[in-house]
């Protein structure tokens, strides 16, 4: 799967309460807007605190604040709504970045939705999903539904690239032209450019679609092309068959061309110089699976995928899972899959067992995973990860939950990780929570 999400980097010490102090002031003008009869405000906040031991025996505690806020008035010929979203970090321990702290305003547009036409329109930074287009822009979107069936789509802005490895670009804009009919298909063909002083560094279109011919078929997938090196990037196609509700079968195919897929990247990860993506590679993945509910509160599912690359080689991936539920609250479930490929670290056995148990409004969660390798890998032929989370919900809008994970690994020979989250959901006006 592509990764299309810009890379974020350290911010400079100051971050946090630029972060903040930008959160704080849009608040303002949210709660000003209350006076003013606003229909809703509504919010939610996520303070989370993780803590590990880095790999030079640090004391990482990095505590994060994460805080979304959504002012709506429907009373007018459409509904108006400002929406933000950002975070921040700051280390209580050692330094897990380069900065102390750091922080990003993720979202912040003020967006329009008209009563008549499915007219929508979104100004300020947001993500844009429209086909080839899975962007977050400094800009504008655009959407309507047209005559005879057709939707139009398009956007316009700056990418939002924070100090990325390569350059993300000073523009792109694009858009997506569909037909359907709700009950049977909708069909779409998009394009977008990313340029730099006038130069594309960014050329892809594609088409997208949904085929449901009959009530039991449903069939998705894409096609996407690169301008830029005039080669298909990405063909993925999934069709699903479900002649009952207790039975579900899935097939999947899907083809990746790695030198016109990461052609333009903008972290070291993906770029094709590093030396880690090989440029000729190229992958084909077709699968499928089976989901049977045996009964209400019994479900076993069994897939496969068979893996061919050009250069790797080749990788059988395939197994089964079962889970069951009750009325008092537990459920839990069993796995296996097998790994059968060209190299060491692709031959092994996986297994897993996880099981929930609700005590009204606590939760208990443990879950172990565990990889059995045919041979050595880094001195070691098993892994495994342990993990205990448990959860107490003080009222609708107010949880609090926690989490502990011990890994060994390959690479690691112990590894404790700890998790605490408290959330808060809050509101007011005729919608508030």
């Amino acid at each position: 799967m592509k990764i299309k999400e810009r890379k974020t980097t350290p911010a400079p010490p100051g971050a946090c309460k630029a972060v903040a102090s930008i959160l704080l002031a849009c608040s303002l003008v949210v709660l000003g807007h209350q006076s003013a009869d606003a229909t809703a405000i509504n919010g939610n906040s996520e303070t989370i605190l993780r803590m590990r031991e880095g790999v030079f025996d640090e004391n990482l505690f990095p505590l994060y604040e994460y805080l979304n806020l959504s002012a709506s008035d429907a009373a007018g010929p459409g509904a108006i709504s400002l929406e933000i979203g950002g975070w921040g970090r700051v280390d209580l321990g050692d330094r897990s970045f380069e900065h102390r702290t750091d922080g990003d305003i993720q979202y912040g547009f003020l967006s329009y939705r008209a009563n008549r036409g499915n007219f929508t329109a979104n100004a300020g930074r947001q993500w844009v999903v429209e086909g080839v287009g899975t962007e977050r822009i400094d800009g504008l979107y655009l959407r309507t539904d047209l005559l005879g069936g057709f939707t139009g789509a398009a956007y316009v802005g700056n990418p939002v690239v924070t100090q990325p490895d390569f350059d993300g670009g000073d523009l792109i804009y694009g858009g997506r032209l569909a037909h359907s009919m709700p009950k049977y298909y909708s069909i779409g063909v998009s394009a977008l450019r990313n340029q730099v002083n006038g130069e594309g560094i960014r050329e892809e279109e594609g088409v997208d679609l949904w085929l449901h011919p009959v009530a039991m078929v449903d069939i998705t997938g894409r096609s996407t092309y690169n301008s830029l090196t005039k080669g298909w990037m990405e063909h993925a196609y999934t069709a699903s068959f479900t002649p009952t509700e207790a039975l579900r079968v899935s097939a999947s195919l899907q083809n990746v061309h790695y030198e016109d897929y990461f052609y333009q990247v903008t972290t070291n990860t993906l770029s094709l110089t590093n030396g880690f993506i090989a440029p000729d590679e190229e992958m084909w993945n077709v699968g499928g699976s089976v989901g049977f509910n045996a009964t209400k509160n019994i479900g076993l599912s069994a897939e496969y995928n068979r893996y061919e690359y050009d250069l790797a080689g080749r990788a059988d991936y395939y197994g089964v899972t079962g889970n069951f539920s009750t009325t008092t609250g537990l459920a839990a479930g069993l796995s296996f899959h097998r790994m059968d490929g060209s190299t060491d670290r692709l031959r092994y056995n996986q297994y897993r067992a996880w099981a929930t148990q609700k005590f009204g409004p606590a939760d208990l969660t443990l879950d172990f995973f565990d990889v059995d390798f045919d041979g050595s890998i880094s001195g070691r032929e098993n892994t495994f990860s342990l993990a205990a989370a448990a959860g107490y919900d003080f009222s609708r809008n107010l949880r609090v939950a926690a989490d502990v994970d011990y890994i060994r690994s390959a690479d690691f020979d112990n590894e404790l990780r700890g998790l605490i989250r408290l959330s808060y959901a809050f509101g007011v006006g005729k919608e508030g929570k």
